[in-house]
């Protein structure tokens, strides 16, 4: 297989800023064709980004971008972009399933508009989502899916401090799970999780401020493990859930200092590793 993601289509979820706008990025630096499907249209005071802001940046990388306003919990929606992006490109080979909701509550502080909204967005949008792209991806020469999600460690320690959370992203490996079994030496499906914590808006306004920003790594080592990923061969890699360092230790990165935010501090260990 040619490392190189040049003339691929990728549709791309939660795109316009944090690991989805970097995972673009990187595909455009190769020459490749990014719909970039989320919901920002216009500037927001603690969340960088637009569709259109990240398409000029991969535009500006060497790619072709497709900015496309969307929730992803609208069926409808989620058709009409397929539809657009098949219009535009002429056909989808990756699909990335990165949009997601966050909320580190317990049961009792978790309202039910958050957790159907976390539940909408991580294992229904994923789900509706590779369900709309897959007839695509059937017709694509090495058609992957990748998910953003943790290993399945089902273990009392990662669902107790927030059951909610966890069973929504759980929700989105077991998709990955189920339809590699599903649609092996068809398309592949695979999950792709941080070692650590990455500097995203997440990060900076729900888990840990500037200090946890310094203890991040940068959402680039998700974009670099990602396209050891999607350029493999989608016979033999799928089914798997990647942990991103893994990923790129077995590529022959062996220095990883140049995705650290800040090199003197302490790295901050992601959740579900």
């Amino acid at each position: 297989m040619t490392a190189s993601l040049k003339g691929k289509t990728l549709f791309i979820t939660g795109a316009s800023r944090g690991i989805g706008h970097a995972i673009g990025v990187r595909a455009a630096r190769d020459g490749a064709n990014v719909a970039i499907v989320a919901k920002t249209t216009e500037p927001h005071p603690k969340l960088p980004g637009t569709i259109f802001t990240a398409a000029e940046d991969m535009e500006k990388a060497g790619g072709k971008a497709l900015p496309l306003a969307v929730d992803i919990r609208d069926d409808a929606a989620v058709h009409d972009a397929v539809a657009k992006t098949v219009e535009t490109f002429g056909g989808i080979d990756i699909l990335v399933n990165n949009a997601s909701a966050i909320s580190l509550t317990g049961t009792l502080e978790t309202p039910m508009k958050r957790y159907d909204l976390m539940h909408g967005i991580n294992t229904r949008g994923t789900y509706l989502c590779s369900q709309a792209c897959i007839p695509h991806l059937l017709k694509a020469s090495n058609p992957h899916v990748l998910n953003l999600s943790p290993p399945l460690n089902m273990e009392t320690r990662w669902f107790a401090p927030h059951v909610a959370y966890t069973m929504a992203k759980f929700g989105m490996s077991m998709c990955v799970l189920g339809m590699a079994g599903e649609f092996e030496g068809r398309i592949a499906f695979n999950a792709l999780w941080p070692r650590t914590a990455i500097a995203t808006a997440a990060v900076k306004n729900i888990l840990g401020g500037d200090e946890g920003m310094r203890g991040s790594r940068t959402p680039e080592i998700m974009a670099d493990a990602a396209h050891v990923i999607l350029t493999s061969d989608h016979k033999k890699t799928t089914g798997k859930f990647f942990v991103d360092d893994d990923v790129l230790r077995s590529a022959g990165v062996t220095d990883l200092s140049k995705y650290a935010v800040d090199p003197t501090a302490e790295l901050f260990p992601d959740f579900f590793v």
